[in-house]
C-alpha cells in the first residue's frame, strides 16, 4: 500500500528543453515575441468586435470566442515556459500542474469545436445567404456556445481525477516545459492503462470527429455551391469569404497532428525537437489567427484602420489644445 505522500506530491520539476540548456535564454526570445503578438492581436480583435455593432454577427461572435480561447491557450503555457527558460523557475505545484494541464487540453478542444462552428457558419452564409439570419439566430448561437463549452469541459475534467488518483512515489521530473496528461501520468508508479486509453479516446471523440465533420459536411457543400455559381466574380468572392477560415484550420490541425504522430511514432526524433515543436504548435496559431483574419477580412481591416486613425486624430487634437 502506498503512503499518503505518494498520493499528494507537493510539486513537479519542469526541466525545460533537455540538451539545449545553454540556449534557453535565446530560445525564450522568439516565444516572448510570439506570445506578445498573440496577446496584442487577440485583444485588439476582441475590442473591435465588442465596440463595433456592425461586427455583431455570428461569424465575428465565433471569431471573438476563438480569440478568447487562444488567449487562454497561450497564457496557460508560454509564461511558465519563459520563467523556466529565463529565470530557471522549474518547479510547479501539483495543483498548478493540474490546472495548467486542464486549461491546455480544454482550450485545444474548444478551439477545435469553434472551428467546426465557424465552418457551419460559412456553409450557411454561402449555401443559404437569404436565410442566414433566420437559421443562425441568437438562440441557436447560444445553444452552440453552451454545447461547445459543456462538451469540452466534460471530456477534459476526467483527466484531472485520473491523475489525482495516481500515486507518485518515484521521480517528479517532467522532461517538458508544461504539464500534459500523459506526460504527468507516466511519472506514476501505478498502472496508467486507463489514462492512456482515455487520452487516446478524447481526441477521437472531439478533434478527429470535428475534422471529419469539417471535411465531409460543410466543406463539400460549400465547394459544390461555389462552383454552381455562374459568375466568375461571384465564385471568387464566395471563396474569399472562407479563405481565412481555411488558413486557420490548416494552421491549427496540421502542426497538432504532426506533433501527436511524432510523439507516438517518431521514436528516432530527438526529444528536444519534439518539445520545441510542441511549444510552437501551442503558441504560433494563437499569434497568427488574428493576423490571418485581419489580413483577409475587409471589415476587420476597415475597423482596425479607423481605430488607429481616430487615436491619431485625438492625439493631434490634444496636442493642439495643449499648445493653445
Amino acid at each position: 500500500m502506498y503512503n499518503l505522500s505518494c498520493y499528494t506530491p507537493s510539486s513537479f520539476i519542469l526541466i525545460g528543453i533537455p540538451g539545449l540548456e545553454k540556449f534557453h535564454i535565446w530560445i525564450g526570445i522568439p516565444f516572448c515575441l510570439i506570445n506578445s503578438v498573440a496577446i496584442v492581436g487577440n485583444c485588439i480583435l476582441l475590442y473591435l468586435i465588442a465596440v463595433d455593432h456592425s461586427l455583431h454577427e455570428p461569424m465575428f461572435f465565433f471569431l471573438s470566442m476563438l480569440a478568447a480561447t487562444d488567449l487562454i491557450l497561450s497564457t496557460a503555457t508560454v509564461p511558465k515556459l519563459l520563467s523556466n527558460l529565463w529565470l530557471g523557475s522549474q518547479e510547479i505545484t501539483f495543483s498548478g500542474c493540474l490546472t495548467q494541464m486542464f486549461f491546455l487540453h480544454f482550450s485545444f478542444v474548444v478551439d477545435s469545436a469553434i472551428l467546426l462552428a465557424m465552418a457551419f457558419d460559412r456553409y450557411v452564409a454561402i449555401c443559404f445567404p437569404l436565410r442566414y439570419t433566420t437559421i443562425l439566430t441568437p438562440q441557436v448561437i447560444i445553444k452552440l456556445v453552451v454545447s461547445i463549452v459543456v462538451r469540452s469541459f466534460s471530456v477534459i475534467l476526467p483527466d484531472v481525477f485520473l491523475l489525482k488518483r495516481l500515486p507518485f512515489c518515484g521521480t517528479r521530473i517532467i522532461p517538458h516545459t508544461y504539464c500534459e496528461h500523459i506526460g504527468v501520468a507516466r511519472l506514476s508508479s501505478a498502472d496508467i492503462s486507463i489514462n492512456i486509453w482515455y487520452g487516446f479516446a478524447v481526441p477521437l471523440m472531439t478533434v478527429i470527429s470535428d475534422v471529419i465533420f469539417i471535411a465531409a459536411s460543410p466543406s463539400s457543400f460549400i465547394l459544390h455551391a461555389v462552383f454552381q455559381l455562374s459568375s466568375q466574380g461571384a465564385r471568387q468572392k464566395a471563396l474569399s469569404t472562407c479563405g481565412s477560415h481555411v488558413c486557420v484550420i490548416l494552421m491549427f490541425y496540421t502542426p497538432a497532428f504532426f506533433s501527436i504522430l511524432a510523439h507516438r511514432f517518431g521514436h528516432n526524433v530527438p526529444r528536444n525537437v519534439l518539445i520545441l515543436f510542441a511549444n510552437l504548435y501551442v503558441a504560433i496559431p494563437s499569434a497568427l489567427n488574428p493576423v490571418v483574419y485581419g489580413a483577409k477580412t475587409q471589415q476587420i481591416q476597415d475597423k482596425f484602420i479607423l481605430l488607429f486613425s481616430l487615436n491619431k486624430t485625438q492625439r493631434v487634437r490634444r496636442a493642439t489644445e495643449g499648445e493653445i
